[in-house]
């Protein structure tokens, strides 16, 4: 399957990238630095640019059949850049009639993390979640087939296959996930076609 990854460089990201290069996949990595990234593999096509601009979107998503978006903002400030970037990934996918997309936000989004840790990520990720919710809304309006990932708190453990999901709230009691195991559900949901319209939450 030929798989762009946006966010390419960044911890989830990069999982997303080794193991669908393991799988067998042709990946596009579209990154801002070529330098944070090891282009060695030949199904690995590195492509330089930013999420920011549409002409360069535009130009790397010709020939792709689905897209991953790993993207992060910078700081926890005001900012509508992660909604920006996917209304530019939106509309390239529509100009390419792609209609296959996985993005990672973050648990929180829906205010559905209960007690008083969702009240703290309320507070403190204000910012963060709402310009996350706002790219979401976005890729809802775009009549594209998505998966929305909502995981908690990402951690640095190897991959494990071994983690709990729900499409409503977040899973009971979860408190962390490891970023491969971010990056599996979202490659599971995009190559098995699973997860199709669904925003899920995904803790151990």
């Amino acid at each position: 399957m030929k798989l762009i990854v946006f966010g390419a460089t960044g911890g989830t990201g990069k999982e997303v990238v080794k193991q669908a290069l393991a799988e067998g996949h042709e990946v596009t990595a579209f990154v801002r630095d070529p330098s944070k990234l090891n282009g060695d593999d030949p199904l690995l096509t590195i492509v330089q640019g930013d999420a920011l601009n549409p002409k360069e979107v535009e130009g790397a998503l010709a020939g792709q059949e689905a897209v991953i978006s790993c993207l992060g903002s910078d700081g926890l400030k005001e900012t509508t850049v992660l909604t920006n970037m996917t209304k530019n990934i939106l509309t390239a996918m529509n100009t390419h009639h792609i209609d296959r997309i996985a993005y990672v936000a973050s648990a929180g989004i829906h205010k559905e993390i209960p007690g008083l840790q969702g009240k703290l990520a309320q507070f403190i990720l204000r910012n963060v979640l709402k310009d996350h919710r706002n790219a979401v809304e976005e890729i809802k309006k775009h009549h594209v087939r998505y998966t929305i990932a909502r995981p908690m708190q990402l951690t640095t453990q190897p991959m494990s296959k071994n983690y709990r999901q729900d499409a409503v709230s977040v899973p009971a009691k979860g408190r962390k996930i490891g970023r491969a195991d971010v990056a599996h559900f979202l490659l599971e949901s995009i190559v098995q076609e699973k997860n199709v319209d669904k925003s899920v939450g995904l803790a151990y």
